[in-house]
């Protein structure tokens, strides 16, 4: 695990905006930058957190543990289906092929779980039985093991994502049924592989998303991230079973408590200005990421050496201007 001295000195050194590369097609994202190159696409994630559509907080390494954490899964899951990577050019850049992106995200779900207001589990207690088309069993609990996978498709939009079913999303166009089926066939054998590498690892992946397209050659290919702790829902596998049958919460690496402090000091979502983030806070957050890349790897992080992470990044990538 990494010193937290390191993580304390590296507070004033974070990644949080990539625009002064002065690349082409610049675009961003809540945690992203994104450079449109042609063919290809230069995606950098920063360390920008974000919560109620507001950045809270820059956060030491997070860039790098979720861009390194997706290169890993994109490269043990290669023998499953294309993704987009080219090269991984810098800890905290991804170089990806340029891809028709479906306007469909392949939510997958292992545990009945959640308690937002259109979560599995909400809707399972309110006495929903079929959920985006997935015919669940009476009886089951909360964070009970779904007797195998499901996938609850959303439709991608900039304000609200909508729930949808695969009847749905073929009638509407929004993929042919060819396409869907590929599709979710290669999401549940993503998670499949997912579930066996984090269980290797002390880890439950509990959920997640993916994003697919089609390369030029008309090739299914995964895109944007995969199985990062922001993508995923993660629990430590030790105790689960023991915190089921007593009907707790299961453990988990949390990341929210930065979340609750920003709700209990101000109004995030209508203050013009929020408060600073104490660093003893972005600090544990940072500890907390880099604790997950290491228990989904299985390796050790490794942080860049001290500097500008500005000037480390154009100098790896300023030759694809």
């Amino acid at each position: 695990m990494l010193d937290r001295t390191v993580i304390r000195e590296s507070l004033g050194r974070c990644l949080t905006d990539a625009s002064p590369l002065g690349l082409p097609g610049f675009r961003r994202g809540k945690v992203r930058d994104v450079f449109d190159l042609g063919d290809r696409l230069l995606l950098v994630t920063t360390d920008r957190q974000s919560a109620f559509d507001r950045v809270l907080a820059a956060v030491p390494f997070k860039g790098q543990v979720l861009n390194q954490v997706s290169a890993f899964w994109f490269d043990e899951t290669s023998d499953i289906t294309a993704n987009h990577v080219v090269s991984v050019p810098d800890p905290n850049a991804t170089l990806a092929r340029k891809c028709r992106v479906f306007p469909v995200e392949f939510i997958v779900r292992g545990y009945l779980t959640g308690s937002t207001s259109t979560s599995a589990w909400t809707l399972y207690s309110s006495g929903s039985r079929d959920i985006c088309g997935n015919r669940l069993p009476d009886g089951m609990v909360k964070n009970q093991r779904f007797p195998k996978p499901i996938i609850t498709p959303t439709t991608k939009s900039d304000e609200h994502d909508e729930s949808i079913t695969p009847a749905e999303i073929v009638s509407r166009g929004l993929m042919t049924r060819g396409q869907w089926e590929e599709a979710s066939a290669a999401a549940l054998a993503l998670f499949g592989r997912g579930t066996a590498v984090a269980a290797r690892n002390g880890l439950i992946l509990v959920d997640t998303k993916y994003e697919m397209g089609l390369d030029d050659s008309g090739r299914l290919t995964v895109v944007d991230e995969i199985h990062t702790p922001d993508s995923s829902r993660y629990w430590l596998s030790e105790s689960y079973e023991e915190r089921l049958a007593e009907g707790r919460e299961p453990d988990n690496i949390d990341k929210e408590f930065l979340r609750l402090w920003f709700r209990d000091n101000c109004d995030p979502y209508n203050d013009p200005v929020l408060p600073e983030a104490p660093a003893e806070l972005v600090e544990e957050l940072s500890a907390r990421y880099i604790k997950l890349y290491e228990m989904i790897t299985g390796s050790e992080f490794v942080p860049p050496p001290p500097g500008d992470p500005l000037e480390r990044l154009r100098s790896a990538v300023g030759r694809l201007a």
